[in-house]
């Protein structure tokens, strides 16, 4: 028999919370919702109708392009609130010369078709600091006594699709293909893959090629038309979710790289703070815990994919503006990385440059979670991984890259 951890004993990937009674949290947390407070007017796309509070996606609730500490709260909420949050896809709405309706115009969008947020903010984007990184953020949110060293709980409870398109983006030397991914080498081989043809929608980006595709209800299901032969179904997640890194503490495109002129942390490479997850795990039913190193917290969001393969190889998922209610519940206990669960999974991140090395870290995290919150030997622990866990490209393509160990909770016969 397997001994038992010291009472009290909690390291970087354990939650002195108990995963489980979480999880029952997350899947009934949907139920009893408060309704909308009277000022909290919902518009621009929300379905939300439930929540405690709801934040748009208009341009002056938008950071463009990093998280910043220390931004004035656009709300301050308490452990235990809901927040219905809007935001915007940069795809289409941060382009340098056309505005939303020009560029969604060239796929036979209609121009009442294109979110207002959306060309608002385009038009207020010379007019803002621009802090590095690909991202509009809705943001932050402050929660009431969270301090450096607690654990930010967040409950997705549901997401969904503000318009019925999304762009995805592909080329010859985009995400994995591209020469300044990590695991490229010189003298390899490039892609055979054709550029731009010609008559297609360009401009929107230098050498890539932009995919529109239209979502609609088929059989009951919301589902992606890929083409004729082809659907795929929608899974909406946010692709960054993160908190207000520490000071002074840079995560950067690429090892080594010096913090940004502005100071402000980034918002494309994924970190401790959380950020550019990119993770399609993250879906509604889903519960994230961050490391808080701010006051208040400062949670961030936006980066909206309708749809997404693990990995997200081609540098973007289906990139549209969503709209998702999440809970908001603060831990006086500390953990180091983030962590996600949902009803039927732990997954334990291993985030790092390499996808060798973020490998190593899911694994020693995925061992120090079954010593510590199963109860096993380290000899039982990776004796576990090897025979139960799934170990799967999470995203690749951000600068720091992310491998999930996929823990099944159906394993477990003692809940």
């Amino acid at each position: 028999m397997e001994a038992s951890p010291p009472t009290g004993l909690r390291t970087r990937a354990s939650m002195a919370l108990t995963f489980a009674t979480l999880a029952c949290s997350a899947l009934g947390a949907s139920v009893g919702l408060s309704p909308a407070n009277a000022d909290d007017q919902l518009s621009g796309g929300s379905i939300a109708k439930h929540a405690d509070h709801y934040l748009s996606a208009r341009p002056e609730n938008e950071v463009y392009v990093g998280l910043p500490i220390g931004r004035p709260a656009l709300l301050n909420i308490k452990s235990g609130e809901s927040v219905a949050i809007d935001a915007i896809a940069p795809d289409g709405s941060t382009n340098a010369t056309l505005n939303p309706e020009s560029v969604f115009g060239l796929f036979g969008v209609q121009p009442n078709e294109v979110l207002q947020d959306a060309k608002d903010f385009w038009t207020s984007i010379p007019t803002r600091p621009a802090y590095g990184g690909a991202h509009p953020l809705t943001g932050p949110i402050y929660i009431d006594g969270a301090q450096p060293g607690d654990t930010l709980e967040v409950q997705v409870l549901e997401v969904h699709s503000r318009v019925p398109y999304g762009i995805n983006s592909t080329a010859p030397t985009r995400g994995v293909f591209s020469t300044t991914y990590p695991g490229w080498r010189n003298g390899d081989v490039p892609v055979d893959i054709p550029p731009v043809p010609a008559g297609a929608p360009g401009g929107l980006y230098p050498n890539q090629r932009q995919h529109l595709y239209r979502t609609a209800k088929v059989k009951g299901r919301e589902v992606v038309l890929f083409n004729n032969d082809i659907q795929i179904p929608t899974a909406p997640f946010m692709g960054v979710m993160g908190v207000a890194p520490a000071s002074g503490v840079f995560v950067g495109p690429t090892p080594g790289s010096p913090p940004p002129l502005s100071g402000v942390q980034i918002s494309n490479p994924p970190g401790t703070f959380g950020g550019n997850f990119d993770t399609k795990d993250l879906k509604a039913g889903s519960t994230l815990y961050l490391p808080v190193t701010q006051p208040g917290a400062q949670f961030y969001t936006g980066d909206g994919h309708t749809a997404q393969g693990g990995g997200e190889v081609s540098g973007g998922a289906l990139e549209t503006s969503l709209g998702g209610t999440f809970r908001f519940i603060l831990h006086k206990q500390p953990i180091t990385t983030p962590l996600v669960e949902d009803k039927d999974n732990y997954y334990i991140m291993g985030i790092d440059y390499d996808l060798n090395r973020s490998m190593k870290l899911a694994t020693a995290n995925v061992v120090d979670f079954l010593i510590k919150e199963k109860g096993l030997t380290p000899a039982k622990a990776q004796s576990l991984a090897s025979l139960a866990v799934d170990f799967k490209v999470a995203e690749a393509v951000d600068g720091t890259q992310i491998i999930e160990g996929v823990i099944p909770k159906s394993i477990f016969l003692k809940k």
